[in-house]
C-alpha cells in the first residue's frame, strides 16, 4: 500500500493542514476533562457558582472549537482520499490502455474491472478513515495516558491493563482475518467473471437451454464471496462488545479503586471522574486503532493488486532510438526470417516466413484452422512482437517506429469487429474525427454499410449499443470497414473480414475496395477462396509455414494444400478450368487421412 502513497503528493498541502487540524481537534478534546475535574473540585464541591459558570462556559467554547475542527477534517480527509482515488483509477485506465495482448493474457477482463473499482474503493474508504483516525488515535492516546498519569499515578495500572487486553484482541483479530480478505478479492474477481460471462454470452446460454446451469455456478460463486464477507463481519460484530466490556470493566474498577483514595483523602473526586474520562479517550482510541487494523488487510490485499497492474511493464512500448519515418511513404511490407512462439507455448507458431507485400497490391493469406494467419497479421502493428526475424514497413523494423508513427499507417479490420457505444457516424469516425460527412457517406458506401444505414429511423445519427449488440455480425464487419476506410492509411489489414458477408455483399464490397485501395497495400486473412481470387499474392501457410504463394491459377497448379481447400469449397466448373481431375484428388485427400488416422503418417 505505501507504494501507492506517491499519488498523495499532489495533496500534500491539504495533508499539512488535516493534521494541524486533527492536533488542535486532540489538544481541545483533551482539555475537557481538566474543566471537568475544576468544576466538581472548586465549583461543586466548595458551592462555588461562578467557578461552574466560568468553566463551564470555556468547556462550551472548546466543545465547539473540537466539533469545527472535526468537521474541517472529515472534509479534508474526504477532499484527498477521493482525489487520490481519481488519480489512481487514472493511472489504472492509462496503464491497461498501454498493455499488448501478452498483459492483456495475463490479467482477466473481470479481474482488470475489479481492480480498478471495487479495489480502489477499497483502498479510498480506509485512507479516509486514517486520514481522520490513524492521526488522531495514537496522539490521543498517548496523550491522554501521559494526562492521565499526571492527575492520578496511583490509577494509571488500571489504563496499562486494559492496553494489554485491547492490544491482545486485535492482534488475535488481525492474525484471522489477513488471509480471509486475500481469499474475499478473489472471490468478487470470480464473481464479476461469472457475470460478465453470463451477459455477454446470454444468447448461447439461452439457445441451449443452460439458464440453471449458469445459474448455479453463479450461486456457487455467490454463496463463496457471501461466506467470506459474513466471516469478516462477524469479527466486527464481535469486536464492538469485546470493546465494551474492557471499557466498562475498566470503569468499574476506576471508581472501585478510586472511592478508596478518595476515603483515605488521597484523591479528590473532580480527579477521579477526569481519570475515568482520560482512561474512556485511550479506550476509544484503540477502538478506532482496532477498526483501522481490520479493514487495513483488506486495503492492502486490494493495494497490491493495483499496484500488480500499475508496475506491470507493457513489453511493446516506444523505442529508446526512434527511427525517422517523415520521409517514408508506400506502406510496403517485409517479412524476413519472422519467427514467433507465445510466452506460455511450447512449440512456436510460426517459423521462418519471409514474403513482401507491395503497395498496390493485395496479399492474401488462407490456410486451414490454427495454421497462424491472424497470428501473423498481428505482428504487424505489433499486438505481439517477433520472436526471430523482422517485420519492415517501408524497409524500417517496426520495433524502431514510434507506436502512433506505426499506428497511423494501418487501417485494421480485426476479425471480432468490436463497435463502442455512440451513433453510426461517431463509429466510422473513430479513427478519423475530422472526416467530413461527405467522407463518411462515401466509405460507408464503398464498404456496403449505406445500404442498411439508410434503413435506420435516425440513419448516421443512429445509437449503437455497446459492442453493436444492436446490428447484426455483418452490418458490425462493414461498419468496422467503413472506420478503417475513413482513415486513409497506407496499410489495410482485413483479418477475416468478410466472413460475416453473403457472397453478392462481399463481390460488391471487394469491386468498390478495388479502386478504393488501389495505391494501397491491402493485407486479407481469409477463409473463402471466393473471397481473394482476384489478389496478386495468395500466401497458404500450414502449420506456422508457408506452403505456397502465387496467384490463383498458379496456386491451383503447383500447390497441394491450396488445392485442397480449392477441393472443399469451389464448383466443380471452376476447378474444371485447372483441369483438375476432382475425383482424383478427393480420393487422394481420403487416402492422406486414412493413413494420418492409421498412424501411418
Amino acid at each position: 500500500m505505501l507504494k501507492l502513497f506517491k499519488y498523495l503528493k499532489p495533496y500534500w498541502l491539504l495533508i499539512t493542514a488535516l493534521v494541524i487540524l486533527v492536533f488542535a481537534m486532540v489538544a481541545l478534546n483533551l482539555q475537557l476533562p481538566d474543566y471537568m475535574a475544576k468544576i466538581i473540585n472548586e465549583g461543586i464541591v466548595n458551592q462555588n457558582t461562578s467557578s461552574v459558570y466560568h468553566n463551564g462556559l470555556i468547556m462550551l467554547l472548546l466543545a465547539l472549537g473540537a466539533a469545527a475542527c472535526t468537521v474541517v477534517v472529515g472534509f479534508l480527509a474526504a477532499r484527498i482520499g477521493t482525489g487520490f482515488a481519481r488519480d489512481v483509477r487514472n493511472k489504472i485506465f492509462a496503464q491497461v490502455e498501454s498493455f499488448s495482448l501478452v498483459e492483456f493474457n495475463k490479467f482477466s477482463t473481470a479481474s482488470l474491472i475489479t481492480r480498478s473499482t471495487n479495489d480502489v474503493q477499497q483502498i479510498q474508504m480506509v485512507l479516509v478513515l486514517m486520514l481522520r483516525l490513524v492521526l488522531m488515535a495514537p496522539i490521543t492516546a498517548v496523550w491522554a495516558v501521559y494526562k492521565a498519569y499526571a492527575l492520578a499515578p496511583s490509577l494509571s495500572w488500571i489504563i496499562a491493563l486494559a492496553v494489554v487486553a485491547l492490544l491482545g484482541v486485535i492482534t488475535t483479530m488481525f492474525t484471522v482475518a489477513l488471509p480471509k480478505f486475500k481469499i474475499l478479492q478473489k472471490l468478487v474477481d470470480k464473481l464479476n467473471l461469472v457475470t460478465r460471462e453470463n451477459l455477454t454470452g446470454l444468447r448461447v446460454i439461452r439457445a441451449f437451454n443452460n439458464e440453471k446451469l449458469e445459474q448455479g455456478k453463479f450461486e456457487q460463486a455467490n454463496v463463496e464471496l457471501t461466506a467470506a464477507n459474513l466471516f469478516v463481519n462477524r469479527l466486527m460484530v464481535v469486536m464492538q462488545p469485546v470493546m465494551m466490556v474492557v471499557f466498562n470493566l475498566t470503569a468499574i474498577t476506576i471508581v472501585w479503586v478510586g472511592a478508596k483514595l478518595i476515603g483515605n483523602g488521597s484523591l479528590e473526586v473532580g480527579n477521579m471522574i477526569a481519570f475515568m474520562q482520560y482512561a474512556m479517550q485511550v479506550i476509544m482510541s484503540f477502538l478506532m486503532i482496532s477498526i483501522i487494523f481490520i479493514m487495513v488487510p483488506r486495503a492492502s490485499v486490494s493495494a497490491g493488486r493495483v499496484s500488480e497492474v500499475i508496475e506491470t511493464e507493457p513489453v511493446i512500448k516506444n523505442p529508446k532510438s526512434l527511427e525517422d519515418i517523415s520521409g517514408k511513404k508506400g506502406g510496403v511490407v517485409e517479412f524476413k526470417n519472422v519467427s514467433f512462439q507465445y510466452p506460455t507455448a511450447d512449440t512456436p507458431v510460426l517459423c521462418d516466413i519471409n514474403f513482401t507485400a507491395n503497395s498496390g497490391e493485395t496479399t492474401a493469406f488462407i490456410g486451414s484452422t490454427g495454421s497462424g494467419k491472424s497470428t501473423l497479421i498481428n505482428l504487424i502493428p505489433r499486438f505481439y512482437d517477433v520472436s526471430e526475424g523482422k517485420v519492415l514497413i517501408d524497409g524500417v523494423d517496426v520495433r524502431q517506429m514510434k507506436l502512433e508513427d506505426l499506428y497511423s499507417k494501418i487501417g485494421y479490420v480485426p476479425q471480432k469487429p468490436v463497435l463502442f457505444s455512440g451513433t453510426v457516424e461517431s463509429n466510422i469516425k473513430y479513427g478519423a474525427p475530422n472526416s467530413s460527412e461527405t467522407d463518411v457517406k462515401k466509405v460507408a458506401e464503398i464498404s456496403q454499410a449505406e445500404e442498411f444505414i439508410k434503413n435506420l429511423p435516425e440513419k448516421y445519427q443512429n445509437e449503437i449499443a455497446q459492442g453493436g449488440a444492436n446490428v447484426s455480425g455483418g452490418q458490425k464487419q462493414r461498419l468496422s470497414i467503413a472506420r478503417a476506410l475513413a482513415r486513409k492509411p497506407e496499410i489495410y489489414i482485413f483479418d477475416d473480414s468478410f466472413s460475416a458477408l453473403d457472397f453478392k455483399t462481399d463481390a460488391a464490397l471487394r469491386k468498390a475496395l478495388k479502386s478504393e485501395t488501389k495505391n494501397k497495400t491491402v493485407l486479407i486473412v481469409a477463409q473463402r477462396i471466393a473471397t481473394i481470387l482476384s489478389a496478386e499474392k495468395i500466401i497458404v501457410l500450414e502449420e506456422g509455414k508457408i506452403a505456397g504463394v502465387g496467384n490463383h491459377s498458379e496456386l491451383m497448379k503447383f500447390c497441394d494444400v491450396y488445392r485442397e481447400i480449392a477441393l472443399s469449397q469451389l464448383s466443380e466448373e471452376e476447378l474444371a478450368k485447372y483441369q483438375i481431375d476432382v475425383d482424383a484428388e478427393k480420393a487422394k485427400i481420403e487416402r492422406h487421412e486414412s493413413l494420418v488416422a492409421k498412424g501411418g503418417i
